[in-house]
This record gives C-alpha cells, sequence and structure tokens, in this order.
C-alpha cells in the first residue's frame, strides 16, 4: 500500500466531504478548506475498514444506461403516483408485497438495487432473505406479479449484475 492510498484511501469520498463541507460552510476561506480538508481525510481514513471491496467499473455503458434508466423510472414513476393520488376515490392503487427472486449476489450490488426500490416512488425494499435469494418488495400499484418481477428483474437486477459481478 502507497503513503497516498494510506493517507487517502478514498479519494472520490474525500473530494466529496470536501466539497458538501465548503457548500455547508457557505466559505471558501483558507480556514474552512483547511478545515475541510481535515475532516475529509480524516472521515476517509476512518471509514476505510467500512468499505469491504475495490469497486471496478468493468461496464462504463452499462453504468450510464442503467443511471439514465433509473432516472427516467423516477420521473416516470412520480407522475404514475401523482396521477394514483390524484384519481384515488374512483380507482385506489393495487398496492402489495411482491417476492423477488434474487440471482445478484455482491453486497454491493445488492446496496445499489437498494438504494434504487428507495429513490423510485412506489417501491419501498421490505425485506431480504438471510440467504440474499429473495427480495420482498412492496409495491404501489402492480396488475401482474410476474410481469412485475420479469420488469424487475430486467431493469434494475441484470444491469447491476453486469455492472458488480
Amino acid at each position: 500500500m502507497t503513503l497516498r492510498q494510506k493517507l487517502l484511501p478514498a479519494p472520490l469520498l474525500a473530494a466529496s466531504l470536501l466539497g458538501v463541507w465548503l457548500a455547508l460552510a457557505r466559505s471558501v476561506s483558507p480556514g474552512q478548506v483547511l478545515l475541510g480538508l481535515v475532516f475529509a481525510v480524516v472521515v476517509s481514513r476512518l471509514t476505510s475498514n467500512l468499505r469491504p471491496t475495490t469497486v471496478r467499473v468493468q461496464r462504463p455503458r452499462v453504468v450510464v444506461k442503467f443511471i439514465l434508466t433509473v432516472g427516467l423510472d423516477v420521473l416516470r414513476s412520480n407522475l404514475a403516483v401523482a396521477w394514483d393520488v390524484l384519481l384515488w376515490s374512483h380507482k385506489p392503487p393495487r398496492s402489495k408485497f411482491v417476492r423477488i427472486p434474487l440471482e445478484l449476489k455482491d453486497p454491493l450490488g445488492l446496496a445499489a438495487l437498494a438504494v434504487v426500490t428507495t429513490v423510485v416512488p412506489g417501491t419501498v425494499w421490505s425485506e431480504l432473505a438471510l440467504d440474499r435469494s429473495v427480495l420482498l418488495l412492496h409495491a404501489w400499484d402492480v396488475d401482474d406479479d410476474e410481469d412485475f418481477v420479469a420488469r424487475f428483474k430486467a431493469r434494475y437486477e441484470q444491469p447491476l449484475r453486469e455492472i458488480f459481478e
């Protein structure tokens, strides 16, 4: 391990922390920059043991496509949930828990999947089986369980498997 890696094991995390520090301080004075740098380096070093593996992006195109897919789904879901709320008295949503069998086993991939299901309106990550084989997801409006599972696996799980496994 090089000196740079010992001092700053996660440079992107440190840079992000420094940026957030300066944004919250609303100042780029030398004192705030110094405090932000100290904070960024200390937190980066203290949390280095919490990162189980180094992430290497194998397929950047898949990452970009996945981010665009999630962004589009967030927009669509926001509109769909808002529309359902407006029409609640005429047609209540068919919300239910759906069991999704998972092939994704990578802990970072599962964490990314949890974030995606939290960000997309109308879906809530409810439970993950101890052996990580089944995800229990609560969905706002589901017509057909099998169609929902197939769509979820194709849009989220499969790209994450390509990225992380």
